[in-house]
């Protein structure tokens, strides 16, 4: 059987490259090659422009309420074909059908549907000065670009392009070169629904096509989601055009269980905190700080749950819970952190391995990892490793707890177990992090804002403000009154 090759998506079609240059991409739970994908070469780049510019032509002249029953239509279309989506999902990233069949294009399909809902209840405001008056105009910024993540394609697609699409911008997006089909079908649905050519245009490639996006001066936004020190290189590139930035970036994400909490709640969070798509999330929290008088209990019972409910295997089993990690490369990054929170004092409670299960014997498994005795000076607990990797601390002090969890360069998420109210918001309201949960941990609703303190992040994701970062505000003064004038 041939293996497919997928075509940049340029100006509502696929469109073939002049370099002849490709890339293959492999299904982490087997390791082999599924299919191959043209490069965005010079070629394609400037194609991507041009249709962007004609796209934003159209887009941004239709009312708000018309992109939003075209938006609204996209979202029909995604929610009808999940199960399709979800299967390519699994393929392209190792994750597990149980997730992305009730998570990945569910909450994508959310976010755009909130921001159609948004579209046409932007407002500007009025106000007189004197007798004379001012008004201003919310306007979309033009051609904006996402560069998206590995994790999540098919959702940060979406994440980027709702809002972006609802303000009236067109949209160049690179999604990762690991997992570069799910932007296709969603480009596809799009032109479905009646989104003009031009405005959702896919470009492929690695860093090189990452790096036009952020240079081209035609382009007035950049959204980012990935790794701090790629992160910094975009925003460093983007201020050559002084575009602006949307940055979601890494973390190192501390949990607080206090001594009253419900420990199997608190046990639930820090499993779903590292071990849901098999540790690969930026807001994991990875830093679990436990009171000294329920520590015992909540490793007992973590190393129980972690042996016995767990379950890797082929991703497409809807009975598995836990997948492949993306590329052989990383599972060899995050087994040596395993190697180094060993060497550096740290003792292995659970995991600690590689897997190879029987369904799926040459995927890049790392077994869920719990570390206990660390210390805060490790390079497990200080460093984000994006994998299965838990490192549980201990402590009997608030005060203490709360400067040893602020101790970070990173602030993207943190979380507090305790069934004290007062206490809860004492402690999370003194957090550096952009994304908190009391008694909770990893929800993400569209309604919600999401990004990061210090150096997790620039600007937010969802929420009623991401619509006005994907917007200008235009201000027109009005004469009512004759103009006096010394000349």
């Amino acid at each position: 059987m041939t293996t497919p090759v997928y075509q940049n998506f340029i100006n509502g079609h696929f469109l073939k490259n002049q370099s002849g240059e490709t890339f293959a991409v492999k299904n982490p739970a087997t390791d082999d090659v599924i299919y191959y994908v043209e490069v965005a070469d010079a070629f394609i780049q400037n194609a991507a422009i041009q249709s962007a510019k004609q796209g934003f032509a159209a887009w941004s002249t239709m009312s708000p309420i018309e992109r939003s029953r075209i938006l609204l239509k996209a979202v029909a279309l995604l929610r009808e074909r999940n199960d399709l989506l979800a299967k390519t999902e699994v393929l392209d990233t190792g994750k597990p059908w149980q997730e992305a069949e009730c998570v990945d294009v569910q909450t994508g399909a959310d976010v755009i549907e909130y921001f159609a809902g948004l579209a046409p209840a932007q407002v500007g405001q009025q106000q007189m000065v004197g007798e004379d008056f001012y008004y201003t105009r919310k306007e979309p910024l033009g051609i904006c670009a996402g560069i998206g993540a590995w994790n999540y394609p098919l959702q940060i697609a979406c994440w980027k392009s709702g809002p972006a699409l609802a303000a009236g911008n067109a949209f160049i997006f690179k999604p990762s070169e690991e997992t570069p089909l799910g932007a296709i079908k969603l480009a596809e649905i799009f032109i479905e629904a009646g989104v003009p050519a031009g405005v959702f245009n896919v470009v492929q490639g690695a860093a090189e096509v990452g790096q036009w996006l952020t240079q081209s001066a035609d382009i007035e936004k950049v959204s980012f989601t990935g790794e701090v020190g790629t992160g910094k290189k975009v925003v460093a590139s983007a201020a050559g055009s002084l575009k602006d930035v949307t940055m979601e970036l890494g973390g190192k994400s501390p949990l607080l269980v206090f001594d009253d909490a419900d420990i199997s709640q608190a046990v639930s969070a820090a499993m779903l905190g590292n071990f849901y798509t098999q540790g690969e999330i930026c807001t994991n929290c990875t830093r679990i700080y436990v009171h000294k008088n329920v520590y015992q209990q909540f490793i007992d019972e973590l190393k129980t749950r972690t042996e016995e409910n767990i379950i890797a295997g082929d991703p497409l089993d809807p009975n598995v819970n836990f997948g492949a990690l993306i590329s052989k490369k990383h599972q060899q990054l995050v087994m040596s952190y395993i190697d180094k929170g060993i060497s550096e004092g740290a003792t292995l409670l659970t995991g600690g391995k590689t897997l190879s299960p029987a369904s799926a014997p040459n995927g890049y498994f790392v077994a869920p990892t719990v570390f206990i005795d660390c210390t805060d000076d490790m390079t497990i607990v200080k460093e984000e490793i994006f994998g299965p990797v838990m490192s549980v601390l201990t402590f009997d002090d608030e005060d203490d707890v709360i400067h040893r969890a602020n101790d970070t360069h990173l602030g993207l998420a943190a979380g507090v177990f305790t069934k004290d109210i007062k206490r809860a918001h004492r402690v999370i309201h003194q957090l550096q992090a952009g994304i908190c949960w009391i008694n909770s941990y990893g929800n993400s609703p569209a309604e919600m804002p999401v990004g990061g303190y210090k150096q997790s992040g620039i600007g937010r994701e969802n929420g009623i403000e991401t619509l006005d970062h994907y917007t200008q505000t235009k201000s027109i003064y009005v004469g009512m009154t004759n103009i006096e004038s010394p000349f």
